[in-house]
């Protein structure tokens, strides 16, 4: 969006403007959705966690003391996921319709070769169920850091963390996804198999 003036709408909001609230939730929907999503796995509760999570900075948005707002969002909805995940671990869902997300929708190669395309497929559902298998607090991190591109400094803000400890969990988070994926060496391209 052009001309986004963020402490402006964040003091309209919380004066009770809700075009004010609405624009910025027009301006952090997809980022904070992308995160949810690839913390979550399944795209209809990140959709609700996402939706919760606006709700929630909107009910608290004169709690918000400065800073990076989209840090204080990413925190609200990473409490928010963290929530979902601890709920989902104590009552597994196990649904027919289920929507697990993975890289293949997302990450797409245009050749006209159907074997590369099958391995590409197979190497993004690798990467996904690797992914899954980390810890919450690691799959985080390095989604936030490896997939949505965001800094460490701002990452640790979003988290509530200090920046040595997202490294260490990025550092550890790599280290499994590689040994992870090294377990299927045929799915790699030949330059990264060891």
């Amino acid at each position: 969006m052009t001309n986004f003036d963020e402490e402006r709408f964040i003091q309209l909001t919380r004066d009770g403007d809700y075009d004010a609230f609405n624009r910025i939730v027009a301006e952090y929907q997809d980022a904070v959705f992308a995160v949810v999503l690839r913390t979550v796995r399944n795209r209809a509760a990140a959709e609700d966690i996402t939706q919760d999570a606006f709700i929630s900075a909107f009910r608290k948005i004169a709690s918000y003391r400065g800073g990076v707002f989209r840090a204080w969002l990413f925190r609200i909805a990473k409490n928010a996921s963290l929530d979902y995940l601890r709920k989902m671990s104590r009552r597994p869902e196990t649904s027919i319709d289920e929507d697990i997300v993975y890289f293949s929708e997302t990450v797409r190669d245009d050749s006209a070769d159907p074997l590369a395309d099958a391995l590409n497929a197979e190497l993004a559902r690798l990467i996904e169920d690797c992914l899954g298998g980390l810890s919450d607090d690691h799959r985080l991190a390095m989604v936030m850091v490896d997939v949505e591109g965001y800094q460490y400094d701002e990452t640790a803000d979003s988290i509530g963390v200090s920046i040595g400890t997202i490294k260490s969990r990025i550092n550890r988070a790599r280290a499994r996804m590689r040994d992870c994926v090294q377990q299927q060496p045929e799915l790699l391209p030949a330059s990264m198999r060891l």
